[in-house]
């Protein structure tokens, strides 16, 4: 399933695939160092310009912090002026805000949805584990419970119930055990006879 997800997007490029054997592989080339940041960058450039993100984000923004919202989006008094909650969203220079330079998606809409959405199932994501996808979205942005949520998301995605299912066999059902008749309670009592004294052997079989 993985190796036809990969075909799916080399199908888009005029390629040849070779097969280079590793021990002939003596100096590894680029496609073979593992890069996360590069990628990452690229991943945020794409969704900041394909889906207009910063305007989206202040647009999100603007309408949760009118009156008849706030209080519903209030996140620990971040939002509130004058509260006592020693940390507080700043504000970019585009209007958007922000926590220790992460952008805050509020809830209102279907936001963060789709940045969740774009963060796994884009072609430059190729569905990350939900453990891989937090560590590339919590650089970018921040929501409270954002790591319960991504990993809820990841859960529902079919494409990775397929791929990540379970090859064991499933366990089978419980069976009680029948309770053994008289005889082999007396076969049992005689047989500990040989190992115990009669007062532990009456103790424990009665």
């Amino acid at each position: 399933m993985r190796q036809r997800r990969w075909l799916e997007l080399l199908s888009d490029y005029d390629c040849e695939i070779r097969y280079h054997p590793g021990k002939a592989n003596v100096i590894a080339d680029a496609l073979s160092r593992k890069e996360r940041e590069p990628p990452l960058r690229v991943r945020a450039l794409v969704m900041t310009i394909g889906l207009d993100l910063p305007r989206q984000i202040l647009n999100s923004q603007t309408k949760v912090r009118k009156p008849k919202n706030i209080k519903k989006e209030d996140v620990g008094g971040m939002l509130v002026e004058n509260s006592r909650d020693t940390e507080k969203l700043d504000t970019r220079t585009d209007g958007t805000l922000c926590l220790n330079g992460k952008s805050w998606l509020p809830c209102y809409g279907n936001l963060r949805t789709v940045i969740m959405q774009e963060s796994h199932k884009s072609k430059y994501s190729i569905h990350p584990g939900s453990d891989k996808m937090y560590q590339d979205m919590k650089k970018l942005y921040w929501w409270p419970n954002i790591k319960a949520d991504i990993a809820t998301y990841v859960s529902k995605c079919l494409t990775c119930a397929k791929v990540k299912a379970e090859h064991q066999k499933p366990s089978g059902l419980l069976v009680q055990p029948k309770i053994p008749d008289g005889s082999v309670t007396t076969s049992l009592w005689i047989l500990s006879l040989s190992f115990l004294s009669r007062r532990k052997a009456t103790t424990l079989f009665g």
